[in-house]
């Protein structure tokens, strides 16, 4: 890497890292403000700068975004392509419980931006394509794109391009296609690092990865290390939400256990019955086993998930996890690309079944679901089906219970009749 500047900006020590505070700033797009924070990342040239990516790899940063890869591997493999790559931002956040990528796109745009940067310039790019799926999102980046012309000289170009909210969106192929000025569904044919944008190899980040890229490129591998643990090196973004006293997004080291993040969120608001770790690509864990939890994919592993999105909700004990799990499933029926029959029918048919559970369904109707849910699974153009029948398959489990107890009496115990789950 190149040599440090003595006028560089000192590393943060400990945490808050991405969500710092920004000394002497006017708003979230004042750049001169961001700049007492953070030095403005390397010009992208011709050629990958292998020594960024190399200090990439030293740090082990894994992708935000749900999947987890190891994001040196994807900047190596973007890099080594024919054609000059392209750089895509994945700013739609797809998750409907995330909150996280919408924070950094209109409170740090400019530390996205950085992020943007020194992708294009670990590749060797020369354009970058930010897909966003709201307003407020694409006026953030849009005022932060203003403040830097004239006051820094553009090292590539940089497009706003709008996708639909819908959770395929968020897939990277949807999003290249998308780019591309096709529909917002995946494609079939090579993944995006082979051939993506215009047929160039395009480097796919999502927005918290890219935020951790600028931090590492401004202040090393190492330093990345300093938090978190040695199989979840660095910080991470978390939105809480359900029965907790302060619901927000929360920075949090790498295999910090649920219960300290429970109560960095003020503790409970009521009792809770289980926990959703992951998101909707997740899985519910019952509260007793989820608290100990560390937030590693190694340790959620062990419990049918993964960190994905970042997403932990807690379900207070009055509220029917049934019901909860049905909403979600019949939501993931309905984003399906109308592409792949086990997608289409088969989420389609497993959202009856529950709805039938609910409703106090047949003694047999939950090993049917089970049934359904292993013929769907793998059988997908994207990863939907998958995440669907693993959230569907964790709700049949905690919520076990229940489902006898809608067979006896039509309903469970629960005391709460609305809906809890954020779905758009």
């Amino acid at each position: 890497m190149a040599a440090v500047d003595p006028r560089t900006p000192e590393a943060p020590s400990g945490l808050p890292r991405l969500l710092a505070a920004t000394p002497a700033s006017n708003g979230p797009a004042d750049l001169a403000g961001h700049r007492t924070l953070m030095p403005a990342p390397p010009s992208p040239r011709r050629g990958a700068d292998r020594a960024l990516i190399d200090e990439v790899e030293r740090a082990g940063l894994l992708g935000r975004g749900g999947a987890g890869f190891p994001t040196a591997m994807k900047l190596r493999a973007v890099a080594s392509g024919r054609r000059r790559p392209v750089v895509v931002v994945n700013g739609a956040e797809s998750e409907p419980a995330s909150r996280k990528d919408l924070l950094l796109l209109t409170t740090r745009p400019h530390l996205v931006l950085d992020g943007a940067l020194a992708a294009a310039a670990a590749v060797g790019a020369d354009r970058i394509e930010i897909g966003l799926d709201t307003d407020e999102a694409a006026g953030a980046i849009e005022t932060a794109l203003a403040a830097r012309r004239g006051a820094e000289r553009p090292s590539a170009t940089v497009h706003i391009v709008r996708v639909p909210r819908r959770y395929l969106s968020g897939e990277e192929r949807s999003l290249v296609r998308a780019i591309g000025g096709g529909p917002a569904i995946p494609a079939l044919g090579p993944r995006p690092f082979e051939r993506g944008v215009d047929g160039r190899p395009t480097l796919v980040q999502n927005v918290e990865t890219l935020a951790h890229l600028a931090q590492i490129t401004a202040f090393g591998g190492d330093w990345f290390r300093e938090v978190g643990a040695d199989d979840e090196p660095g910080s991470r973004l978390v939105t809480v939400s359900g029965a907790v006293a302060r619901p927000g997004v929360f920075e949090v080291a790498g295999g910090t256990p649920v219960a300290n993040v429970l109560r960095a969120a003020g503790g409970r608001r009521d009792d809770v019955s289980a926990v959703l770790v992951g998101g909707y690509f997740g899985a519910w864990i019952d509260v007793e086993h989820a608290l100990p939890v560390r937030l590693t994919d190694g340790d959620l592993a062990a419990h049918g998930t993964a960190f994905g999105a970042g997403v932990i909700w807690f379900l207070p004990r009055g509220a029917c996890g049934l019901r909860e799990t049905e909403r979600v499933a019949s939501w993931f029926a309905g984003q399906t690309a109308d592409q792949c029959g086990p997608c289409v029918h088969g989420l389609a048919s497993i959202a009856g079944g529950l709805v039938s559970l609910v409703g106090g369904g047949g003694r047999d109707e939950a090993a049917r679901l089970r049934r359904w849910s292993d013929d769907v699974e793998g059988r997908g153009a994207c990863r939907l089906p998958d995440g669907a029948v693993r959230f569907v398959r964790s709700g049949l489990k905690v919520f076990g219970a229940d489902i006898e107890r809608h067979r006896i009496d039509g309903r469970c115990d629960a005391a709460l009749d609305q809906t809890l789950l954020p779905l758009y």
